[in-house]
């Protein structure tokens, strides 16, 4: 088997050519200035460097005083204003010890604290751990303890998260964000203590290296409970110079819109960096919501906006309403935005230029649609490959002598990208963990490359698309899904016996939703509301299965790997599959029998969990 194309993929399939590329060219004319710029960066920037995320924004703060920087509602901080605030928040987590080499939990929602916090953080050359406002219990308890954190800052809406947790468990002094609802109950308050603190610049940013660790970025991996992997500030200011200023090329009069969360690297490098490579100001969405997203769009005066796939696909789900052509939106950056619907999606909001990308919060390397070309990933200058892969182990193959080979242009194959002085790869707070993720001795003795467990098209001409992720792990509502994660959580309900869960294409979905093959215990039967009950409080929405299937035997661990490439393939067709299938209706309903037209009502939104 290698790779079969059916109509989608076939649309898919296309090529970048040297005509594309001499056609973009007299449209690059105005924004060429940014464009050198941002490739002398990326040639000049160096780990050793006194350079910061911290000290980017302190600059823009103390040249464009009164320029707009974070809108919120109806709220509008300018940089000068926002540069007081985090500050104050600086001093004030100074004073309880935090700085080079710290690290800071935070576990709040989108809103303007958040990401004022994670500024104050960085400053003091210490480390923001962004954790997932939707873990609970034991996911979150492991993503906290990974940090080992000096403070953990808890947004008051977040308080039930941190209720999940036992007392004895929580690493750190926890301090309180107050939101709208009030404070943290019981825990020392951060705003009440930051409002008479100082809002001089911190000495200590001066002397952050661009080497040191900026974020943790949480994201599932295949040994089930999240990984921590590290964004150092090099790779956040590489992403500033690659992806902001040659992808894509605000001034500093554009507004960029934000609803993806904080704790995404879409929000807080993608988006920041893109706002801060030109001084421009970032509208902050509390969440995503199709219907009103255009309206935010045109309310918050947005020139652009950052998006995941399925964003795009909710949108178009919508129907047609006034706000969507009267936006001003010249440029639109993200990634998943998939080839059979690029046009579609371009053509009825009218977007000018899509900066469509592709990366990951461990990645080396990103692509970036620079050249604004239809249907690609965009173009990477550093050195990648695009390998054959084993399907039953989700690895790259060897050839005789133990090599990797290429695929041809137009194929589809795993993503690898080499790891040099220029492309580091920061890893994993786990050792572990990040060796595995390495491909040592690939064409030649001594070589090392990053397995992205992603596959891509080679368009040609350095040029990729994204077509699908491998592995154990999963992508669903722009989230990753780690496959033993979902396992861990059935196996803990009294009535199952075995799990196999993986992920399954939905038509008119991007990424796969997740669906799992048990075994019940016997004497058992399925009590659909139960399961569905005990998932949704063992796991974040994303990650509870919308598809279930019920089998007498599951195979044992020895043939594992391959019975699950088997499943995945069968998914919920009801003319391969002959055993009992049954849908997530809701949290209500629980899991009932399957019925045609459920893929199209996940497809529509009307499944929620």
């Amino acid at each position: 088997m290698w790779w079969v194309m059916d109509a989608t993929e076939q649309v898919a399939a296309h090529r970048v050519g040297l005509v594309d590329v001499v056609r973009a060219l007299p449209g690059l004319a105005v924004d060429a200035p940014k464009m050198v710029h941002g490739a002398l960066g990326l040639l000049t920037l160096r780990p050793s460097a006194r350079e910061s995320v911290g000290h980017v924004f302190q600059r823009l703060a103390n040249r464009h005083p009164d320029r707009p920087f974070l809108r919120f509602g109806s709220r509008e901080l300018s940089y000068g204003q926002a540069n007081a605030q985090v500050n104050r928040y600086a001093a004030v987590l100074a004073g309880r010890g935090v700085g080079q080499g710290s690290v800071v939990g935070l576990l709040a929602t989108n809103r303007p604290e958040t990401l004022l916090v994670a500024l104050a953080v960085v400053k003091l050359g210490a480390t923001a751990g962004m954790l997932n406002h939707n873990q609970r219990g034991e996911v979150l308890d492991h993503s906290q303890r990974l940090l080992d954190s000096k403070v953990l800052v808890v947004g008051a809406e977040c308080a039930e998260a941190l209720d999940s947790l036992s007392d004895v468990d929580i690493v750190g002094e926890v301090l309180g964000l107050s939101g709208l609802d009030g404070s943290l109950p019981g825990h020392p308050d951060l705003d009440a203590e930051a409002a008479d603190a100082p809002v001089t610049d911190p000495p200590q940013c001066a002397e952050v290296r661009a080497s040191t660790k900026a974020f943790y970025i949480f994201t599932s991996g295949t040994t089930g409970l999240p990984k921590a992997s590290t964004m150092s500030h090099f790779r956040w200011l590489k992403g500033m110079t690659g992806l902001g200023r040659l992808g894509v090329r605000l001034n500093g009069q554009d507004t960029l819109y934000c609803c993806l969360p904080l704790y995404h690297n879409n929000a807080l490098t993608v988006s920041l960096s893109s706002v801060l490579a030109a001084g421009a100001c970032m509208a902050l969405g509390r969440s995503f919501s199709a219907s009103r997203f255009w309206d935010d769009v045109v309310g918050m005066r947005a020139t652009a906006f950052c998006y995941i796939g399925e964003l795009c696909r909710y949108l178009l789900n919508q129907p047609v309403r006034p706000a969507e052509r009267q936006h001003q939106v010249r440029v639109v950056v993200g990634n998943g935005l998939r080839p059979e619907i690029w046009t579609e999606f371009t053509e009825r909001f009218a977007i000018p230029r899509v900066a469509e990308f592709y990366g990951a919060s461990e990645c080396n390397l990103a692509f970036v649609n620079a050249l604004n070309l239809d249907r690609t990933a965009g173009i990477c200058p550093l050195p990648f490959a695009v390998v054959r892969y084993d399907p039953s182990t989700g690895r790259a193959a060897r050839d005789e002598r133990g090599r990797a080979s290429k695929v041809r242009a137009g194929e589809v194959g795993l993503l690898l990208t080499k790891i040099t002085s220029r492309a580091p790869f920061d890893g994993y707070t786990d050792p572990q963990a990040t060796e595995r993720k390495l491909v040592r001795d690939a064409f030649r003795s001594g070589d090392c490359w990053f397995d992205t467990g992603d596959l891509v098209r080679d368009q040609g001409w350095s040029h990729v698309s994204f077509v699908d992720r491998l592995g154990d792990t999963f992508r669903w509502k722009g989230e990753n899904v780690a496959t033993t994660e979902v396992e861990a959580a059935l196996a803990e309900f009294e009535g199952v016996e075995q799990a196999v869960v993986y992920g399954v294409a939905v038509p008119a979905s991007d990424g796969r939703a997740g669906m799992a093959t048990i075994k019940l215990r016997a004497g058992s039967t399925l009590d659909g509301v139960a399961l569905a009950a005990h998932l949704v409080g063992k796991l974040p929405h994303y990650a509870v299965p919308l598809f279930l299937r019920v089998v007498d035997a599951v195979e044992q661990t020895s043939t594992f790997k391959s019975r699950k490439v088997n499943l995945r393939e069968e998914g919920y067709d009801p003319d391969r599959v002959s055993d009992p299938l049954y849908v997530l209706a809701g949290r209500a309903d629980g899991y009932v029998e399957a019925y045609p037209g459920y893929a199209e009502d996940v497809s529509a939104g009307r499944i929620r969990v």
